[in-house]
């Protein structure tokens, strides 16, 4: 049974929970497990088993083999098949709720890591593919139902901290998976695989994804501290919301960031090649670890840009668009003049060697990069509608465009030819393209658009008078 209620079913259960309703609903003792800090958590855990440990695996350098081509090329797959799926997470959701959308979306990731550990043990390339395909085919559909929590569980003020605490444990996953892999290869000093009993711990974590998605609180039993509920529901039959998906998607300001999502997405594929081509094993188990530390602390010092209270919200997105795509310009010159270098030498480090540091903290300077990006494209996604059905729709065609991005991204640097250079100079126009788009929605962002979060800030002191008004006049009754 869907937990996705329409406002007339939700009328039937109870009249808190019609939208348009703006009476509080949470209670004044709260259950820790319903509140939107431990949705956070949930989401955050289910991400850490799914997604998060593919990261990991991903940030050894090419899923830990020794040359990226043919991973890239699974991954390739993966995403192709995700544009569909998570284009079609709001139909989707409509019929299986939050909770098993969810299910379903983590339940493709443990075949890949699996077919990961039969190519890397055994040579096998076929069960790579059809892991990679069965990813595909569900992780499209969590990556559009997380989008879409993300963007409509949380309180006003805690919107960016919600999007740190939660995007922490995504890349909490290269944490674990670079210290296991860093023990088991601390003395590998050689370019090559790594060590295939890495896969066997990330396979079990990854089987176990599914099941922590029934921690997360379906919408309707969600306690938010505003005491308003969580509105996010889709009622149309299939083609109706396939009509309405598709008319948001041609609209004029996805439209334009569109560019914007290419390009934040682009540099995974590259950093994972890079790192798998001029470093050793353990260099690469120490690349997945610190790269990860320092997306964490990236992204939630973000977050606190994104709810700071001295900022309106024009300025945060304002300010925050300046500092997201100033420092993305800057990284991508340093990758052009790293790997102009590297390919005339073909250098492969160790951290014993000397310039080490050069490329490496390139490396580490674009993952981060990556974390500040993903966050910034949900906070703009995020107040581009404020409708429940449109925020579901709108996580969807997010990861759908992400997902069309990176099978391009992953296609082209399976061909070898491709390599450093041209990536990085690609990644760099990339950039560049999607200044202008994107900043003709941004400088809308408080004025023409201020989206779910916003809109509800501001009508709350209308809803706290209210209150007092109804309090009032009950005194005076009694």
């Amino acid at each position: 049974m869907s937990d996705l209620k329409s406002p007339a079913l939700l009328e039937a259960k109870s009249p808190a929970f019609v939208e348009g309703d703006p009476t509080p609903v949470t209670p004044v003792k709260r259950s820790f497990y319903r509140t939107t800090w431990w949705a956070a958590l949930a989401l955050g855990i289910c991400n850490f088993c799914a997604p998060g440990i593919w990261g990991a695996m991903n940030s050894l350098g090419a899923g830990g083999a020794a040359t990226p081509y043919q991973v890239n090329v699974s991954n390739a797959l993966t995403f192709g098949l995700m544009v569909v799926t998570a284009f079609l997470t709001s139909t989707i959701t409509r019929y299986i709720g939050v909770q098993w959308t969810l299910f379903f979306g983590a339940a493709g990731y443990a075949p890949y890591a699996a077919g990961l550990y039969c190519n890397n043990r055994y040579g096998n390339d076929w069960f790579l593919l059809l892991g990679a395909a069965l990813c595909g085919i569900s992780a499209g559909t969590f990556w559009g139902i997380e989008a879409a929590v993300a963007m409509s569980y949380p309180e006003p003020e805690n919107q960016g901290k919600f999007l740190g605490w939660w995007l922490s444990f995504r890349v909490g996953g290269q944490i674990l998976g670079g210290a296991i892999n860093l023990g088991l290869n601390s003395k590998r000093n050689e370019a090559g695989a790594v060590n295939p009993k890495v896969f066997l711990v990330f396979i079990a974590l990854q089987a176990a994804g599914p099941f922590t998605a029934f921690f997360l609180p379906p919408p309707h039993k969600v306690q938010r501290t505003d005491g308003l509920p969580v509105k996010l529901f889709v009622d149309n039959p299939i083609l109706v919301e396939l009509k309405e998906t598709a008319k948001l998607f041609f609209s004029k300001k996805f439209l334009l960031i569109v560019p914007l999502i290419a390009q934040a997405v682009f540099s995974e594929s590259f950093n994972s090649t890079f790192l798998t081509l001029h470093y050793t094993v353990r260099a690469r188990a120490l690349g997945s670890f610190l790269s990860a530390i320092v997306s964490i602390l990236a992204g939630n010092l973000f977050g606190l840009l994104l709810d700071a209270k001295r900022f309106n919200l024009q300025q945060r997105a304002r300010y925050a668009f300046f500092l997201v795509m100033g420092l993305q310009g800057a990284w991508w010159t340093w990758s052009i003049i790293i790997n102009n270098e590297f390919r005339k030498t073909g250098a492969v480090y160790d951290w014993s060697d000397g310039g080490f540091g050069k490329g490496f903290g390139s490396y580490l300077a674009i993952a981060a990069g990556f974390q500040l990006n993903y966050m910034f494209l949900y906070f703009v996604c995020g107040t581009l509608v404020t409708e429940p059905a449109d925020i579901l729709r709108i996580g969807g065609l997010l990861r759908a465009t992400e997902s069309a991005a990176q099978a391009v991204s992953y296609g082209l640097n399976s061909l070898p030819a491709f390599e450093d250079i041209g990536a990085s100079s690609l990644n760099f126009a990339l950039w560049g393209v999607s200044l202008v788009p994107a900043w003709l929605v941004i400088r809308k962002i408080g004025v023409e658009y201020i989206g779910r979060a916003e809109k509800e800030r501001r009508e709350r002191p209308g809803l706290e008078s209210g209150a007092a008004s109804v309090g009032s006049s009950e005194k005076l009754s009694l």
